[in-house]
């Protein structure tokens, strides 16, 4: 008797193309459906984790809350990659981008960017509060924002001579001047 495969092989990057760090932006666009959510630092992929039920819950109200709030000349967007240097992506949880926007586009490039916002998990403390808005900052990305979650509180950072600041933070309401003015009650984005 011999066995039967069960199915498919799930897809995993190439051991040898992650051991040369030779993943390019471009093999980004060509992943198969199947493949994980993944992120390119200096040529190698990072599979990131998906997100916990509150998690996507206060994304997709902050995303909701955001299209109904913001002026003119702004749109939120969820989950969209951004292109921080020729082999290096990240993928906010959401994002405030100018624009016009091109739907076609996978990726958005720094300067299209206003806000880069993480909600941070167990899971992603570190990345998300240290080495992101690491990366975020070298881009030259003007304002990043912090959500942690239990109870929800969102920190605010803008970026002051190459690295951030903390300018505003709220568990109750958050309110801003810039990049545009803002008053976003937090209970309207918890779970």
């Amino acid at each position: 008797m011999t066995a039967e495969p069960i199915g498919e092989v799930a897809w995993s990057p190439d051991p040898m193309k992650q051991m040369r760090a030779a993943y390019t932006v471009e093999e980004l666009f060509d992943l198969p459906d199947e493949a994980p959510r993944v992120e390119l630092t200096d040529g190698v992929l990072t599979e990131t984790p998906s997100p916990s039920i509150g998690h996507q819950k206060i994304n997709s109200r902050l995303v909701a809350w955001l299209e109904r709030h913001l002026p003119g000349g702004y749109e939120p967007l969820l989950a969209v990659g951004v292109l921080l240097d020729g082999n290096t992506t990240r993928e906010p949880d959401a994002l405030i981008a100018r624009r016009p926007l091109d739907d076609a586009h996978h990726f958005l490039l720094p300067h299209q960017v206003v806000v880069a916002i993480e909600i941070v998990s167990p899971g992603t403390k570190l990345r998300d509060r240290f080495e992101k808005p690491a990366l975020y900052a070298s881009a030259g990305i003007p304002q990043y924002w912090r959500i942690e979650q239990n109870p929800v509180h969102v920190f605010v950072y803008d970026l002051v001579g190459g690295s951030y600041e903390p300018v505003a933070d709220s568990a109750e309401k958050l309110v801003l001047s810039k990049p545009f003015e803002l008053e976003l009650p937090i209970r309207d984005i918890a779970p």
